[in-house]
C-alpha cells in the first residue's frame, strides 16, 4: 500500500530527478554556446568576444562543481536503482564531457588574439566549416539528452567519422601550405590546433551520444559493431 508519505517521497525524488536533467541540459547549453562564440570569434578576428567565451569557462566548472554534489546527495540518500540510477550515472557522465568541452572552447577562444596578428588565410573557411559540423553533432546529441531520444543519438555517432574526415583532409592540407611558404606557418600552427580542439569536441559528442543510448536503453553500444549499422535494443527497465 502506497502512503502519503511514501508517495511524497517518491514524488520529490522525480522532481530531484526532473532538476538534475534540466541542470545537465542548462550546462550543456551554456557549453554549446562556447564553442558557438569562440568559432564566431575566430572567423571574424573579434578579441572581445573570445574574452566573453574565456571568462564563462568559470561558469561551467560551478556547473560541474554543483551537479556532481547533486548526485553525490542523490546517491547517498535515495539509493537509486534501474532508471533512476541510470539517470543519476548519465548525469555524472554528461557533466564531465560538457566540461571537457568548455575546456576545448576556451582553448579556441584563447588563439583568437595571435590569429588577429597574422593576414587571414584560405584555410579559415575550412576550418570554419568543421566547426558547424561540430556544432550540428553537438547540438543534436545534447537534444537527444534532452527528449531521451536514443535514435538521435545513435545518428550522431555514427556521424563521427565525418568530423574526423574533415580534420584529417584539413590537417595535409595546412602541413603542405606550411612546408610550402613560411609566412603560413605561424597562422597554419593555430588553424591546426583550432582544428584539433574541434575534433575533440567532436569525441566528446560521440562519447555524449553512447550515455544517452545507455540511459535511454539500459545497453551499451558495443565498440566492435561497423558504423552504419543499427544497434540492437535491449529496452531498458
Amino acid at each position: 500500500m502506497v502512503t502519503p508519505v511514501s508517495a511524497h517521497i517518491v514524488k520529490a525524488f522525480s522532481e530531484e530527478l526532473e532538476q538534475l536533467s534540466a541542470d545537465v541540459s542548462a550546462m550543456g547549453g551554456l557549453a554549446e554556446s562556447m564553442v558557438t562564440d569562440a568559432l564566431e570569434a575566430a572567423s571574424t578576428r573579434d578579441a572581445e568576444l573570445a574574452g566573453i567565451v574565456m571568462a564563462r569557462d568559470a561558469e561551467v566548472d560551478e556547473y560541474e562543481r554543483t551537479i556532481e554534489k547533486k548526485i553525490i546527495r542523490l546517491l547517498a540518500l535515495r539509493q537509486p536503482i534501474a532508471q533512476d540510477l541510470r539517470t543519476c550515472i548519465a548525469a555524472l557522465k554528461i557533466v564531465n564531457d560538457v566540461e571537457r568541452v568548455g575546456d576545448l572552447a576556451k582553448s579556441i577562444a584563447r588563439r583568437v588574439p595571435t590569429l588577429i596578428e597574422s593576414e587571414p588565410t584560405e584555410f579559415a573557411a575550412a576550418v570554419d566549416g568543421m566547426g558547424r559540423l561540430v556544432q550540428s553533432h553537438l547540438n543534436e546529441v545534447l537534444d537527444a539528452y534532452a527528449t531521451g531520444n536514443a535514435e538521435k543519438a545513435i545518428a550522431v555517432w555514427e556521424r563521427d567519422d565525418n568530423v574526423d574526415e574533415h580534420y584529417n583532409a584539413l590537417f595535409r592540407e595546412l602541413v603542405n601550405a606550411m612546408a610550402d611558404e613560411k609566412s603560413m606557418i605561424e597562422p597554419g600552427a593555430h588553424l591546426l590546433f583550432i582544428a584539433k580542439n574541434l575534433e575533440r569536441i567532436g569525441d566528446h559528442a560521440t562519447n555524449i551520444a553512447e550515455v544517452v543510448h545507455y540511459l535511454v536503453t539500459g545497453a551499451d553500444i558495443a565498440e566492435t559493431r561497423p558504423r552504419g549499422t543499427r544497434p540492437t535494443y535491449q529496452g531498458g527497465e
